[in-house]
């Protein structure tokens, strides 16, 4: 047995002399690695018991060393790909006697030695090829150095490595159930609902077992490992450390040896190191979600897109060693958006449109005679809405439309036209909308570009108020409302609470002031005044104006609160 542990001696003996790089691809000391003979100088031991994290460059081997003390000894090996396939295959290695070739009985010189290691092939035990989480298991192995060897065809990449001579009493990875699939139990247009049975090894065993759900839109993973490299930028989840900095692959607290401070025999799991953490890229990629959810078997998973297919995976990791088992995974598609109904619009009338939070609708208009021009008007009740205008599939305007707006389009013949509306998120929306090809013969009343109430300070008394407004050159009737409010009364209380469509039926008789016809030919001289009398002292009031258009449409100008003097 102590043959073993001489040659172990000899494995990590060039690496203490000097104190090693980890290797680069454009480093000289790279390229002048891969030629010595001193092979171990790229290779490590396997601690027993642990996992290691470790990386390959592309079409360059690495040798890993485990040692197996006794014969009749469990063996298990495990071998989890990232983000490349593997070529791996273990092998046991015939050790050279203790004594030379002549029989001298003195010991042969350690480059000797160490290079006829090198050189002898030894008897392989597994082989295997692709990107599983794969297993080599035996019972009963003999002792002897084993050894483990990697390599990637494909791109630079990393993988994890863990061994045990005990691998009954350390069962590191979580332990599947008999059922290991995930299921889909509820699938709607924006959330999946998945189910699994738990692991026994949180049923049975108590250990603490946490579950990750992995979604994204391109495939399954078979490892946690796979997805972590996924997340990581560049495929890069283990960035090599820069040029100039010593690291040592042999940091025996590293890869899971005792510290001097630490001689017990107790075997401790590996842990990433704090080193390797802060070079770890973080930065997530958009179409891949990585969500830990504890201990539960249900979960369901909301804000996915209608009507696409999504992949899940199901990965239980034990909180105590941070090693994971894979479920295996699903994909479902989304359901599709419920169809919109299109509601068509008629020639010159008015048409209620409820939209809600988010949402959108969707009108159409098609007029039965020829035209040179369609018009559209749009009355936002509430908050502003979003238009879309598209003549026969192309687009002719998208704007967000407040209060009243109108639309003049050039026409087509047999044209036909898509009207969309989007709602506000801030909550549903309201709107009157009115297509026509006649705009002379319309329901909506003319307005002027400013629908401001002006109230004159100077004018004001403890009783009345004096206020003007724009019109147009049309002739329209124009109604005055007031209603008295309190002190408190803010403008951003007085936004929330109007609608704009609300016609001046919806008022009291005892808040009307007046209603009176006006117009002007010259668009400078459009302006009203009129003065609201029997107010209270020190009170204030809500002022509202409505125009009423020929077909009895009407629109509200933007209020205007007042306040009667207190004392006079």
């Amino acid at each position: 047995m102590l043959l073993l542990h001489w040659f172990v001696f000899l494995l990590l003996l060039p690496l203490n002399s000097r104190t090693q790089k980890l290797p680069t691809r454009d480093e000289e000391l790279f390229q002048m690695q891969i030629r010595d003979k001193a092979f171990f100088h790229d290779s490590s031991v396997i601690p027993d018991g642990a996992e290691i994290s470790s990386f390959l460059f592309r079409d360059t081997p690495k040798r890993y060393f485990f040692v197996v003390e006794e014969d009749n000894t469990p063996l298990a090996v495990t071998v989890t790909p990232c983000d490349a396939p593997l070529e791996w295959k273990l092998s046991l290695q015939e050790l050279p006697e203790e004594a030379s070739a002549e029989g001298s009985g003195e010991p042969e010189p350690l480059e000797q030695q160490k290079q006829q290691i090198i050189n002898e092939e030894g008897t392989e035990l597994f082989s295997y090829k692709g990107n599983d989480v794969e297993y080599f298991v035996s019972p009963s192995s003999p002792s002897g150095l084993y050894q483990l060897e990697l390599l990637s065809t494909e791109k630079d990449t990393h993988f994890k490595v863990y061994a045990t001579t005990t691998p009954e009493s350390d069962q590191p990875y979580p332990e599947l159930p008999y059922d290991p699939r995930v299921d889909v139990t509820s699938l709607g247009r924006t959330t999946v609902t998945l189910a699994w049975k738990p692991s026994p090894t949180a049923s049975l065993l108590k250990q603490p077992i946490q579950y990750c759900i992995v979604i994204n839109k391109e495939h399954n993973f078979k490892s946690l490992c796979a997805v972590e490299a996924k997340l990581s930028s560049d495929d890069a989840f283990m960035m090599a450390p820069k040029p100039g900095l010593d690291f040592s692959l042999f940091d025996f607290a590293h890869f899971g040896f005792p510290s001097d401070n630490n001689s017990g025999k107790e075997r401790s799991f590996l842990k990433s190191s704090s080193k390797l953490s802060r070079q770890m890229s973080s930065k997530p990629r958009v179409d891949l979600q990585k969500i830990c959810i504890g201990n539960k078997n249900i979960f369901t998973l909301s804000d996915l897109k209608p009507d696409t297919q999504y992949y899940f995976d199901m990965f239980a990791v034990n909180v105590n060693t941070n090693m994971s088992t894979a479920y295996v995974g699903t994909f479902a598609r989304t359901k599709e958006e419920a169809k919109q109904k299109t509601v068509e619009l008629k020639d010159g009338k008015v048409t209620d449109v409820f939209i809600k939070r988010k949402g959108a609708k969707f009108l159409r208009f098609a007029p039965v005679s020829s035209h040179q021009k369609v018009t559209f008007f749009v009355h936002s009740c509430l908050d502003a809405v979003q238009i879309q205008i598209r003549r026969d599939g192309k687009l002719l305007l998208s704007q967000n439309v407040e209060e009243v707006r109108q639309f003049q389009l050039r026409g087509k013949p047999k044209a036909k036209y898509l009207i969309r509306l989007k709602g506000s998120k801030k909550g549903a929306s309201m709107l009157k909308i009115l297509a026509t090809t006649r705009p002379n013969k319309q329901s909506f009343p003319s307005l002027p570009e400013d629908t401001r109430i002006k109230a004159f300070d100077k004018l004001r008394t403890c009783s009345s108020a004096t206020v003007a407004w724009l019109g147009t050159q049309e002739r329209n009737k124009f109604c005055i409302y007031k209603k008295e409010v309190g002190d408190n009364y803010s403008e951003e209380q007085k936004k929330r609470e109007q609608n704009q469509c609300l016609g001046p039926d919806t008022r009291k008789k005892s808040e009307k002031v007046l209603c009176k016809y006006f117009h002007s030919q010259n668009l400078q001289k459009a302006v009203t005044t009129e003065t609201i009398k029997g107010l209270q002292p020190g009170k204030s009031y809500l002022l509202d104006v409505y125009v009423i258009g020929h077909g009895g449409h009407s629109v509200k100008y933007q209020s205007k609160l007042v306040k009667t003097r207190k004392f006079c």
